[in-house]
């Protein structure tokens, strides 16, 4: 098995030689390799959501090069924007001057909500919910003895006073709720939903809504790293100018929401890409993500860029990360089950881990091209595919029509269609 992310021409490969390196690597059976090669049965996703009349296929490409916590990994990313997965591997192999990324987590723990209404006393209410805790965390817990024997389940309350919404004084009792491996929703409900009885029981109020809440601000997730300058040298630019464009740009963005939903949107390029392959819920870390960007009151940048000794790069990213390795469609989606297999992750955590370090390595691919060359270059010479793809394009045609579009510099799908006309009539 390859000991190393770092293979160098793996983009220059044929699909079928791209699959059996990972293969390699994660130790895929044929029939894994199979069901990469096939995707979703129309059976399987029948199964999974209401309504099926077929199956929307993406495509999936491996992230090489990275080093997380002196790891090396192969990160499997569901996308449909062309250079993303060119970019971000790019990105890796920089980072690698340095020693890679390092990673970190905190303990999975996750929120549920119980919203109380016409509550007669707060004060009171407050009070009386506290001396109970060690009830309410019991009947919390009745539900989910696998999660409590691998060491989670409640773990503990939090009382908050709404006083002023358009219903009028509100009382939400967070339940804090350790997840483990799962992302762990079914278990925060069901829990929430447990011991809203008792609540209203307790405070003379009506529960209303019972459920978790996504802005997973005590399960976070952070990366960082730290590149000499010289990695960034080459093509006519000066690493050192390289890096204070890197830091002016970053600096744009935590100051001007306007720059700030794009540079975000960078990260969460690469973050959705992985969450997407894992069979995790993309919408709840993006949601989770854009309102830590707004925390202060002001949207800004989720990624902090700044030079260090000996005029180094240094970035980290720290954002909330609810993922699951257990449950939901980690395990009914076939693909998302080959996808942890070839990350040889261990835990949720470790999930988590890796996919900030993706999203840092992405913003970092991003705001590189911007200081330098500018981001059209090299991906409009990617996007050059899809269009030839769209005028009509097929086999070998398409990296023909591909390539004179990106020699023409008329990237244009009508230039496709008269360039596929051309090559047609030639034949």
């Amino acid at each position: 098995m390859p000991n190393s992310s770092r293979i160098p021409g793996f983009y220059q490969k044929s699909i079928e030689e791209r699959l059996q390196i990972v293969a390699e690597w994660a130790g895929l059976t044929e029939e894994e390799q199979g069901i990469l090669r096939s995707g979703l049965a129309p059976a399987q996703a029948d199964k999974m959501i209401e309504n099926v009349v077929g199956v929307f296929s993406l495509p999936m490409g491996i992230g090489v090069n990275f080093t997380i916590n002196n790891r090396d990994y192969l990160v499997p990313m569901v996308v449909e924007e062309p250079s993303v997965v060119a970019a971000v591997s790019n990105a890796a192999k920089i980072a690698r001057a340095g020693g890679g990324f390092h990673a970190g987590s905190t303990e999975p723990l996750m929120i549920a909500q119980v919203q109380l209404l016409d509550v007669p006393d707060m004060a009171t209410a407050r009070s009386t919910i506290e001396n109970a805790r060690d009830e309410i965390l019991a009947l919390a817990n009745r539900f989910h003895p696998t999660i409590q024997k691998l060491g989670g389940g409640a773990k503990g309350l939090e009382v908050r006073v709404l006083p002023e919404t358009d219903a009028g004084p509100m009382l939400v009792v967070h339940l804090l709720y350790d997840t483990r491996d799962a992302m762990g929703a079914n278990a925060l409900n069901t829990a929430a939903e447990a011991v809203a009885p008792l609540l209203e029981k307790l405070t003379g109020g009506r529960a209303l809504l019972r459920i978790l809440s996504n802005y997973s601000t005590m399960r976070r997730a952070w990366a960082s790293v730290r590149i000499p300058s010289q990695a960034f040298s080459g093509k006519g630019f000066d690493g050192e100018d390289v890096v204070r464009g890197i830091v002016a740009a970053n600096a744009f963005a935590k100051t001007d929401p306007y720059r700030a939903v794009t540079h975000n949107k960078g990260v969460m390029n690469g973050i959705d890409a992985v969450v997407m392959a894992t069979g995790n819920d993309w919408r709840a870390v993006e949601a989770a993500a854009h309102a830590h960007a707004a925390r202060d009151g002001r949207y800004r940048s989720l990624t902090e860029w700044g030079i260090g000794d000996d005029n180094a790069l240094e970035g980290r990213l720290e954002i909330p990360m609810a993922l699951g390795i257990v449950g939901g469609a980690t395990r009914a989606h076939p693909q998302a089950r080959i996808a942890l297999k070839i990350l040889g992750v261990r835990s949720a955590r470790e999930l988590a881990e890796i996919t900030v370090a993706v999203g840092l390595a992405q913003n970092l691919a991003a705001i590189r091209a911007l200081v330098t060359e500018g981001i059209q270059k090299g991906h409009m010479a990617l996007h050059a595919r899809q269009l030839a793809l769209a005028a009509g394009a097929m086999g070998e045609e398409v990296d023909q029509i591909a390539s004179k579009l990106a020699e023409s510099g008329d990237i244009r799908e009508e230039k496709a269609r008269q360039l596929l006309r051309t090559l047609r009539a030639a034949d």
